[in-house]
């Protein structure tokens, strides 16, 4: 495990870990976890699906002088891509059961 995905761990195990007590990613975490993976600007852009100019604008943290924070999807994406995890198609469906038949009330006998 990246030193990133231990430390967003780490946090989310604390029984203080609330969104308000966990950091954000700053420019230099983007960078190292980037460099972590082995990734060139354009792979890591490739991976989590945006251009290469904004992974460029993330790491600098900033973009024309405006300040520009990382996404909490890209976090998540970062975070996701440390662990392994390239793709996900949706929770994986459970085979459907039938219900079992309604047990039927018992009839009173006919002709009373």
């Amino acid at each position: 495990m990246t030193d990133l995905g231990r430390a967003a761990t780490d946090l989310s195990d604390s029984p203080d870990a609330s969104p308000a007590a966990m950091p954000e990613m700053t420019p230099t975490d983007f960078k190292t976890w980037r460099k972590s993976l082995g990734m060139s600007q354009k792979q890591a852009a490739e991976a989590l699906g945006l251009k290469r100019r904004v992974v460029q604008y993330y790491e600098k943290g900033e973009r024309d002088g405006d300040k520009v924070d990382i996404p909490k999807s890209v976090r998540l994406a970062c975070w996701a891509l440390a662990q392994g995890v390239s793709d996900y198609r949706g929770p994986l469906k459970a085979p459907r059961t039938e219900l079992p038949e309604p047990k039927k009330a018992p009839q009173p006998p006919a002709g009373e």
